[in-house]
């Protein structure tokens, strides 16, 4: 019991909340407002343990920057508790998992799952090349509304491309805001960010323009699947929340920056998603 809990810490599941929904409302969108309890379950499987995966090979990568991070002390392999081979042991599970969970959705989901991965890959390792390491993490979170698109149609199409647009940019954006704490740590250890590059007031208003031209985004989204008042009542809420978020927290002024903060993000998924989906209904 306690190394399930240790493994489920070092993944953070709760922080699901930001890619389910949205890996939901693709389906929820591909499918018209119906798609199968089926499909939304295998959906849900291979989601989460691809996450799960992805966030295990994370922390691998990152385990000697983490040690030396305060901020990280939490973490299950950094207190310890779980070793780096079971680590390995947990991410191979995870990924026998995942296939087998593609492996109940449409054909082409196999074919392109090695390209869904490839963010996910790489990501751990962008912030030793690029300050914009937050767009890559942006990427690999915008494989969810992908993947349930893709899962229920078995194709792509225009308003699914920017709705991963918009994921990204979301996410990217807040964790350039939420990383800009550690600048100075980022940059005794050689590593990049938006804030080790253009300083945690330039990162800040990197971040408020992506996240202007990712509400744009979610709004063309309503355009071009033609959706009700409602789901525009969802993206009002998700602005509000990233205006307030913005609202709070300063380049001088972490103080608030919090696991409340953190997760409070979860907000704008969530309201998105569940606006979608009554779209359909009322």
């Amino acid at each position: 019991m306690i190394s399930i809990k240790a493994h489920l810490n070092n993944v953070a599941l709760h922080h699901t909340v930001f890619d389910l929904p949205f890996a939901f409302m693709g389906a929820v969108l591909a499918a018209g407002g119906h798609p199968s309890l089926y499909d939304l379950f295998w959906i849900a499987m291979a989601m989460t343990t691809a996450r799960a995966a992805a966030m295990a090979i994370d922390n691998l990568a990152d385990l000697r920057y983490d040690r030396k991070q305060p901020r990280m002390a939490y973490r299950a392999m950094v207190a310890g508790r779980i070793s780096k081979r079971e680590a390995r042991i947990f991410i191979a599970i995870c990924l026998v998992l995942m296939i087998v969970a593609v492996l109940q959705l449409q054909p082409v989901c196999l074919r392109l799952l090695p390209l869904a991965a490839i963010p996910f890959v790489i990501y751990p390792f962008m912030k030793r090349v690029t300050g914009w390491v937050h767009l890559f993490l942006g990427l690999a979170i915008a494989m969810a509304p992908a993947g349930g698109w893709v899962a229920v149609s078995g194709r792509i199409a225009a308003p699914m491309v920017l709705l991963c647009i918009a994921v990204a940019l979301w996410i990217g954006a807040f964790d350039a805001m939420y990383g800009a704490q550690d600048e100075e740590f980022d940059r005794s250890q050689g590593l990049h960010s938006l804030a080790v590059s253009y300083g945690a007031d330039g990162a800040f208003r990197i971040s408020a323009a992506l996240h202007i031209v990712c509400i744009a985004c979610f709004f063309g989204v309503g355009v071009l699947m033609r959706l009700s008042a409602l789901y525009f009542i969802g993206v009002g809420i998700a602005a509000g929340t990233l205006v307030y978020q913005h609202r709070i927290v300063s380049p001088t002024d972490f103080s608030r920056v919090t696991q409340r903060y953190f997760m409070r993000n979860g907000i704008v998924s969530i309201a998105i998603f569940v606006c979608t989906w009554l779209s359909f209904y009322i």
